[in-house]
């Protein structure tokens, strides 16, 4: 598996590369985290929804958002009525 001093190498650079990798997720984590907050503070929209929004923008989906939402409904109302 690791035989040669040179396969150690590979793997022990690869695993530094992923951590810092990670160490740049939890960064973007933090700040996405921080934009949240601001909203919510200086505007008073729910945390949930500001997440929500930036992540149906960023995924541009808002219409397979939509139809899943009416999907949904549709199911609710059909098992509570």
């Amino acid at each position: 598996m690791l035989s040669t001093p040179q396969d150690k190498e590979k793997l022990l650079n690869s695993i530094k590369e992923m951590s810092n990798s990670m160490t740049r997720v939890d960064a973007e984590k933090d700040y996405q985290k921080d934009v949240i907050d601001k909203v919510n503070d200086e505007l008073g929209l729910e945390k949930k929804y500001v997440r929500k929004l930036a992540n149906i923008y960023h995924r541009q989906n808002f219409t397979t958002f939509q139809q899943e939402q009416e999907e949904l409904q549709e199911l609710y109302e059909a098992i509570t009525s």
